[in-house]
């Protein structure tokens, strides 16, 4: 049987039926090794998820979604702002697109101690980055999402015996000059609930947890403008974005607090 050596039809790079511009078209749930630095003790071997894509305009029917695979293969496994943005300039050159955008979710763990005992055990934040780029420009953003405990003050206030609490999720986006540090915002997010969440607990950490959060209760408001005070006050954070969901424990919903804030617009970001 003969082979066929005339060059394959590229469809993608053929014309749509329908000439309107798409805003985002990529790929997502693609997962790699990466790996992050950790302040003052090196490097972390973490897994990322990621999600790549370019702006397609009319006149093209599709993009070609191997070259996003093709540009994270290229990417240097260690994370940060330079390879970060030479990912996303990579992939516009790619996909001769004007703007990329990516996202890389992963786990990082720090060591936690328990208040009293001094037991450790790493506790595991969702932690991301997330870049707009276009005409050599990227727009930087760090996240991270953190656990806490909150204690209702109004149910304190009006309870003869305890009050109810709560896990809550503090989520922040931050955008930054220099170099920002995970560890910082991770910090800000424990501190601005009634308490941390610890991964290993003694009788005499849960004694203590227990009555240090009762002695700061905190609405899921509170928790959000302590986290943005945190955030504020970090010389670098230009600006940012605080999100605090509080999982009712006695209510069958959820509530939650958000706000953003820009610190100085005349400044780049840069992470």
């Amino acid at each position: 049987m003969e082979k066929n050596n005339a060059p394959m039809q590229d469809v993608q790079s053929g014309p749509s039926s329908v000439a309107l511009p798409l805003d985002r078209v990529g790929v997502k749930d693609l997962r790699l090794p990466i790996t992050v630095r950790v302040k003052g003790r090196g490097e972390q071997q973490t897994v990322a998820d990621a999600e790549l894509a370019v702006d397609l305009p009319s006149k093209l029917k599709g993009a070609h979604m191997s070259r996003f695979v093709e540009a994270l293969k290229e990417m240097s496994h260690g994370l940060s702002y330079d390879t970060f943005k030479s990912l996303m300039a990579d992939i516009t050159e790619r996909l001769a697109a004007k703007r990329a955008y990516a996202r890389l979710r992963f786990p990082y763990f720090l060591e936690e101690s328990a208040p009293v005992s001094g037991s450790s055990f790493p506790m595991g934040y969702d932690c991301q980055v997330e870049g707009e780029y276009e005409d050599g420009h990227l727009r930087f953003t760090l996240g991270v999402a953190v656990p806490v405990m909150t204690v209702c003050p109004c149910s304190k206030a009006i309870c003869d015996e305890g009050a109810h609490s709560q896990r809550a999720i503090i989520r922040i986006k931050a955008r930054f000059t220099g170099f920002l540090w995970l560890e910082d915002l991770i910090a800000i997010a424990r501190n601005s609930g009634s308490s941390p969440v610890y991964a290993l607990l003694k009788r005499e950490d849960e004694k203590e947890v227990t009555e240090d959060a009762f002695r700061r209760p905190a609405f899921v408001e509170d928790a959000a403008r302590a986290a943005a005070l945190g955030l504020s006050e970090h010389p670098q954070i230009k600006w940012f974005e605080v999100r605090v969901e509080s999982q009712e424990s006695i209510h069958d919903h959820s509530a939650f607090a958000s706000l953003s804030m820009r610190k100085d617009a005349g400044k780049t970001n840069r992470g």
